[in-house]
């Protein structure tokens, strides 16, 4: 094709992998999560490798799930994110960082105030991961008992955004003019009082920080809901998105996109992409070979919740190491989540135990094989309007890492889908996003 598109890379970074087993990998870091010299090190050959951001999720409780998963699980120690990122900053020059914000159990003083300053800090890399929190055992570590319902938090979230931005452009560009000789420091003309009064939220500004380097950092968001579509449309500039499959990829990308023209945007104003985990090897039979290694360390009586969900049906019953039954009962469980969980079975012939693993483990796309058949595999996204560009989700790291910087991005650049050096300093120029005008002082 002619159009000249190229790949937006992420990674993913919290947990350090995704893959409930990778820290029980042959070789693997076992401690990523909460050792800072490595994630120093990851970050920097991230760096090297050309990647837009390190974007660091988070979660305000340790997951809700039985005590024999969590102990298993690598998944709840980790930094705090708004302490690791500006360390980060300053151990890098390029690579954009992007953190998870809540909109439920945060404040937006607070989270302008944290982001900007990352943003100033970093040189202009700061990035918003708005999030709603959809772990119920997040309320109670907030003095609250129940959780807020899903779509009253989207409708908190859009006002919160509106609210962050607006103190983000609390100052004009030039408000602070700091001047020796006449004793003034700043201009009074061009700073604005937000005195925000809505349905969920009452803040009056100004934010006590100059406006952030990017005008605002990018502001990213991971809702697939309808609710959460529709706040992407309306306020995202790179969306992290779960699809299993191409074709459910390009019908995200078309609604999405859609939806957003339909909101007034430009829709090459986001980037969508999904999370992808990588595995690199020299053939695809060694990289199967990986994968099912890989999914073998995650335990058995942990992963078996994982397909009885899928399924609809209690799982626990089948023969371990017999193939899937074919007269399973339809239930009101997902549709596509049991379809994609038989086809898994069916087209890499696996057991009942071994599909247990497969989706405990890692149950979103996955690309693997030789580095030119996973390009080509991206490229095929890429092209066909399935995304904008992946965020890579490691198999285990640090060997996950040093194969998709060291091995598969010379591929992406020689096949001229990738940049050989970043475009700017900031993160907006490097994602190709424009700068925003601030909506009370404009150019």
């Amino acid at each position: 094709m002619s159009e000249d598109r190229k790949l937006h890379l992420g990674a993913f970074m919290r947990p350090v992998t995704i893959h409930a087993g990778a820290w029980r990998y042959p070789g693997a870091y076992a401690d990523a999560n909460f050792n800072f010299k490595h994630i120093v090190d990851f970050t920097q050959k991230l760096e090297r490798g050309k990647f837009d951001a390190f974007f660091m999720a988070d979660h305000l409780a340790v997951l809700n799930m039985p005590m024999d998963a969590l102990k298993r699980s690598a998944t709840p120690t980790s930094f705090e994110p708004m302490t690791l990122l500006p360390a980060l900053a300053m151990m890098t020059e390029n690579i954009g960082l992007v953190a998870t914000g809540s909109t439920t159990y945060d404040e937006p003083f607070h989270v302008a105030r944290r982001f900007a300053s990352l943003d100033h800090i970093s040189g202009g890399r700061a990035g918003w991961n708005v999030v709603t929190t959809s772990n119920p055992n997040a309320s109670m570590n907030f003095g609250r008992d129940d959780q807020m319902e899903h779509d009253e938090r989207y409708n908190r979230a859009r006002e919160f955004y509106d609210v962050v931005t607006g103190l983000w452009d609390s100052w004009a560009d030039d408000a602070f003019i700091p001047n020796q000789e006449t004793g003034v420091y700043f201009d009074p003309d061009k700073m604005h009082v937000l005195n925000h009064e809505g349905k969920y939220l009452k803040v009056r500004g100004p934010l006590n920080i100059g406006r952030p380097i990017q005008g605002h950092p990018v502001i990213v968001q991971a809702g697939a809901s309808n609710a959460g579509r529709q706040l992407a449309a309306e306020t995202a500039e790179a969306v992290f998105t779960a699809q299993s499959t191409l074709e459910a990829g390009q019908a995200f990308y078309a609604d999405v996109k859609g939806r957003m023209k339909a909101a007034g945007r430009n829709p090459d104003h986001m980037k969508i992409l999904p999370a992808c985990m990588v595995i690199i090897a020299d053939s695809r039979e060694e990289a199967r070979a990986k994968r099912m290694k890989l999914d073998s360390l995650v335990h058995y009586e942990s992963a078996i919740a994982a397909l009885s969900i899928a399924l609809g049906v209690d799982a626990s019953k089948f023969d371990q190491d017999g193939p899937l039954p074919d007269d399973i009962p339809e239930t009101e469980a997902g549709q596509s989540s049991r379809e994609r969980a038989i086809k898994a079975a069916k087209d890499d012939n696996l057991t009942v135990r071994q599909l247990a693993q497969r989706l405990g483990g890692h149950s979103s796309l996955c690309l693997m094989g030789t580095p030119g058949e996973v390009v080509d595999q991206m490229e095929e996204w890429l092209m066909t309007r399935g995304s904008d560009g992946f965020t890579i989700q490691f198999p285990f790291v640090p060997a996950g890492i040093d194969d998709f910087v060291d091995r598969l991005v010379p591929v992406l650049q020689d096949r001229g889908l990738f940049r050989k050096e970043y475009e700017g300093k900031t993160l907006r120029e490097n994602m190709g996003l424009p700068r925003p005008s601030n909506q009370f002082f404009p150019d």
